[in-house]
């Protein structure tokens, strides 16, 4: 994932790179993505512009590294909790919890490039192959679940995890806008309920 746009990515810079690459997603959280520039960057990450343009070459390859990297450590993330659990519906209750808590400022960073990505074919392509990486665990979940007979899904699994997971991502403009938070239990209950249901999965064993 971190290897998105890989012909035209510079990795001069090493792990200081990296952590300009954090400061860059907090950047397009508050300013969106129209409204970052490198002089933004650089007065939050205290880096010079030459140099941030030594690390990325583009303002447009800078902010599609930022992106990938938001993801490649959200999948990360996931893909350690899934790791802690051997049941795959506990990996995926845990994937629904770790999704619906999903902070503000992501929220706001992934509203930012998917917009942009409306109105480009470049970044639309990005955005395909992140959301790929995001669904991968779900997937693999699911797919371990069917094969152990925890599950006997009553839809298309690929079906089921589009679902689950544009019901996580459809959380992101109601609680942008402050009409929802993350910790709405409510709507985490339904969401489980929903994916149960879609699954088979035995009361008992949930």
């Amino acid at each position: 994932m971190s290897d998105l746009g890989s012909g035209r990515a510079r990795r001069a810079g090493g792990a200081k790179r990296t952590l300009v690459l954090d400061q860059v997603i907090a950047v397009l959280a508050d300013r969106g993505y129209a409204g970052t520039r490198y002089a933004d960057v650089s007065e939050a990450s205290g880096v010079a512009v030459s140099t941030l343009q030594g690390y990325f070459g583009s303002r447009e390859d800078m902010l599609i590294e930022a992106f990938g990297r938001a993801t490649a450590v959200a999948v990360t993330a996931m893909d350690e909790l899934v790791a802690q659990f051997d049941d795959p519906w506990q990996q995926l209750v845990a994937m629904v919890d770790q999704g619906l808590s999903t902070g503000v400022g992501t929220w706001r960073m992934l509203m930012e490039f998917w917009t942009a990505a409306a109105h480009d074919a470049e970044l639309q392509e990005h955005a395909g192959a992140l959301a790929a990486q995001y669904r991968e665990p779900f997937v693999d979940a699911v797919r371990r679940g069917v094969e152990s007979g925890a599950f006997t899904p009553r839809f298309d699994a690929a079906a089921v995890v589009e679902v689950v997971v544009a019901t996580i991502v459809g959380q992101l403009y109601p609680v942008v806008l402050g009409h929802r938070t993350p910790q709405d239990k409510d709507y985490r209950e339904v969401v489980l309920a929903q994916l149960a249901f879609a699954l088979t999965i035995n009361p008992a064993e949930r």
